[in-house]
């Protein structure tokens, strides 16, 4: 699933348009538009979406002994 993918689908389980959304995050429709088809969305901008939202988001690696390594705002 690509970056693009997971912002679609959170609006649509959220009953949220991505202009609604863009404009939450003070980005224009047309600019995130572009990130989402390029996939440079960066992950402040996902963890301010998931905040926009009250949902939570998580990026996180995970070494072979089960350490990991990452950001989280739940």
């Amino acid at each position: 699933m690509t970056t693009s993918d997971m912002v679609r689908e959170l609006c649509d389980k959220q009953n949220i348009s991505l202009a609604e959304l863009c404009r939450r995050i003070g980005q224009t429709p047309q600019n995130f538009n572009k990130k989402l088809q390029r996939g440079t969305v960066s992950s402040e901008e996902m963890m301010m979406i998931a905040e926009s939202l009250g949902v939570g988001y998580e990026q996180t690696f995970v070494l072979p002994d089960g350490e990991k390594i990452g950001v989280s705002l739940i």
